[in-house]
């Protein structure tokens, strides 16, 4: 405390010079309080004349007002206290974030069955999603393997980058198929290289066996990171679409079924380093993983840069204040005090902290619900269910899930299952009513919906399938419209001769220099030789604008550049 003094007054500032306003409320209450010091003889003539003297106790009136004022002048300390006055610096040594977190995200056919809905792989890009919306503090990494691992995001902390590249994943972007884990494995532990800080890999497959089994038992003993697996498939399993999107693959003869195999996941979940999170249907799951990276977040320090900080010493009024504050152990100090802020409190009951001296907090709610105000009985509310339902009328579908996730009960289940209906997701809907049923047997209504939400999901695919099947009729049967323009040769009517071509080809060089390219159908295998001399003077034209395509493309590149080749996979798919 020595070094704070002497005061530098050329230096002197508030850090938060907002809560200076906060004299103007210490003004209103010294006026209420000096108000109420004044005698009002009104109310004695109703006392009669030779009882008042035995009835009335007068106090000193200076003694009223010199109450008020040193009330003032407590409530001043505490303003300048939290407008945090200072005039000293203090250096704070600058910090580099260096934990790293990697997302292998499958990408493989399997990933397209349906035992999870709607997909396994929506599935686990909302997981991704949600996760990310968790905030772990990380720097993230995305990494897309089927046939071969592929990095989609090096480490970032734009989590919006990553989100949108997600949209756009499918099988189809990937240059070759399989499922190949190992490779995705160390292209992570190459990405996480660049730092000395364990990271965490965060895994959303379906693809576990015996082998994969081994080799990451030896990955887990000798690496310093740490794995997080998320299984994106059922016990029961589902077959695996066929590349066209019709029907099922087959694979000797025979439909290609793959299930979770649950042995070897619990073996899994057995090692160290190693640890597996269970799919639920709300974000507690990806909640808790974001939670234990951002505990366990690495920093560097870097002396070289410093910023240069004030200190705040505001803590030095709290001696007096506590001065001020022993004078109300004094009898009459308290009464004569608490009139004025009574008086400015009880005038903003519905806004402020008062209330909660005499309701409780649902009591309160449910005063909100009865005035139509769902959305501020919501906040008010502390029971789940109740809280639930006032986001619900409130048409805040996404929060009311959230609270119905924290009721436990077969009426919980039963209310997070209209939420999801109602915000659209109708397979979560359909799990949340089963929960019900488990929970509560004879509930009719559970099992009613559960039943309807089955026959939408079923109809709603069926339905995918014949706008497929209308769409791809439509495209055979599609006729050539003709072009009526004279100068416009993409169409129908009249060609380009090919001397045509070369006299606008010429006129374009004499007049620009440069010439016109488009976008390569495909990426040449001699990326060398396909090279343009003057790439100064290459003007592509506007392509179109299909992040799936580009990413088909570049990983295409990628391939190409690097000669990256699969290795001998037992599924193919």
């Amino acid at each position: 405390m020595t070094d704070l003094f002497p005061i530098i007054w050329s230096d002197f500032h508030f850090l938060r010079p907002q809560y200076l306003w906060g004299f103007v409320g210490v003004g209103v209450i010294l006026i209420l309080g000096l108000l109420s010091t004044r005698e009002n003889a009104r109310w004695k003539k109703h006392i009669a004349p030779h009882l008042r003297p035995f009835v009335i106790s007068k106090g000193s009136l200076h003694i009223k007002i010199a109450i008020q004022f040193m009330l003032a002048l407590g409530l001043t300390i505490g303003v300048l206290a939290l407008a945090g006055p200072t005039w000293k610096k203090i250096e704070m040594p600058g910090q580099t974030l260096e934990t790293p977190v990697v997302i292998l995200l499958d990408l493989s056919q399997s990933m397209l069955a349906e035992d999870i809905q709607p997909s396994r792989l929506e599935r686990a890009k909302f997981k991704i999603t949600d996760f990310l919306n968790a905030n772990p503090g990380a720097r993230v990494a995305l990494i897309g393997f089927a046939g071969t691992a592929h990095t989609i995001v090096p480490l970032t902390r734009d989590y919006k980058i990553i989100k949108s590249h997600i949209e756009t994943l499918t099988p189809k972007v990937m240059p070759f198929r399989g499922s190949d884990l190992k490779s995705a494995l160390i292209l992570a532990d190459s990405a996480m290289s660049t730092t000395s800080a364990p990271g965490t890999i965060v895994v959303f497959s379906d693809d576990y066996d015996e082998s994969i089994f081994d080799w990451m038992k030896d990955y887990a003993s000798n690496s310093k990171n740490s794995i997080a697996i998320m299984p994106m498939n059922t016990s029961t399993g589902a077959d695996v679409p066929n590349y066209s999107g019709h029907g099922s693959l087959r694979y000797k003869g025979k439909n290609v079924h793959s299930a979770l195999n649950a042995a070897v996941v619990s073996k899994l979940n057995s090692l160290e380093n190693i640890q597996i999170h269970q799919l639920t249907l709300d974000k507690s799951d990806v909640d808790a993983m974001a939670k234990t990276i951002r505990m366990n977040l690495k920093f560097t320090e870097a002396p070289k840069k410093k910023e240069n900080e004030w200190r705040d010493v505001g803590f030095l009024f709290i001696i007096p204040m506590a001065f001020i504050l022993l004078l109300w152990f004094r009898k009459g100090w308290v009464v004569f005090s608490l009139f004025g802020m009574l008086s400015l409190t009880s005038c903003q009951q519905e806004n402020s902290h008062f209330a909660d001296l005499w309701f409780t907090k649902d009591y309160q709610g449910q005063r909100f619900m009865k005035k139509g105000d769902y959305a501020k009985a919501a906040k008010t509310y502390q029971d789940p269910l109740r809280q639930g339902v006032a986001y619900f009328k409130a048409g805040n579908y996404d929060e009311a899930i959230k609270a119905f996730n924290n009721d436990t009960t077969a009426m919980g289940a039963y209310n997070l299952g209209l939420a999801y209906f109602k915000n659209g997701d109708y397979a979560a809907a359909q799990m949340a009513f089963g929960i019900a049923v488990q929970l509560n047997p004879t509930m009719e209504e559970a099992q009613q919906n559960k039943h309807e939400m089955e026959r939408l999901l079923n109809g709603m695919n069926e339905a995918s399938l014949a706008d497929a099947e209308e769409a791809a009729k439509e495209k055979k049967t599609a006729k050539t419209k003709e072009n009526d323009s004279q100068e416009d040769f993409s169409g129908g009517g009249q060609k380009a001769t090919k001397k045509d071509m070369e006299k606008e080809r010429l006129s374009e060089m004499v007049n620009t220099e440069i010439q016109k390219a488009k976008e390569l159908d495909e990426v040449p295998d001699d990326l060398s030789n396909s090279a343009v001399g003057d790439n100064s003077k290459v003007l592509l034209r506007k392509i179109n604008d299909d992040p799936a395509r580009f990413l088909m493309k570049k990983l295409e590149y990628q391939v190409k550049k690097n000669n990256i080749k699969p290795q001998n996979n037992e599924k193919p798919w």
